[in-house]
């Protein structure tokens, strides 16, 4: 299990990273309203392609990953999503960090170790 490792993180970090190109793209098309104009601007902006292109390679990495690690494993390590993106939101888009979201990120981590360990 423990050489699956990397290989679930970089599925996982590639997800993340599907996310914040994702709202980057967002950002700069503004609020979401259904008019050829917006349609047009959403399909020639390169962050929503960044993060179509990340989610695609993320669901083959995916694929790879659960073909070789037992699900009951592999699927909580997604949660290193969500501090992957805590991080990086914090530093991209000046999205809070409080203490709150870092004792949960710590918590994270625990369980994290646990199931790496774990057998089976």
């Amino acid at each position: 299990m423990i050489k699956f490792i990397p290989l679930i993180l970089f599925s996982v970090a590639l997800n993340a990273f599907a996310q914040l190109f994702i709202k980057k793209g967002m950002v700069t098309l503004g609020e979401l309203h259904l008019s050829l104009a917006f349609i047009y601007r959403g399909v020639l902006n390169p962050y929503l392609w960044g993060g179509f292109v990340c989610y695609a390679l993320s669901i083959l990495t995916w694929m790879v990953v659960l073909s070789k690690v037992n699900v009951s494993i592999a699927y909580p390590f997604l949660s290193v999503g969500f501090i992957l993106t805590a991080f990086l939101a914090y530093f991209m888009f000046g999205e809070p960090l409080d203490t709150n979201k870092m004792i949960g990120i710590v918590l994270i981590c625990i369980g994290l170790v646990f199931l790496s360990v774990a057998k089976g």
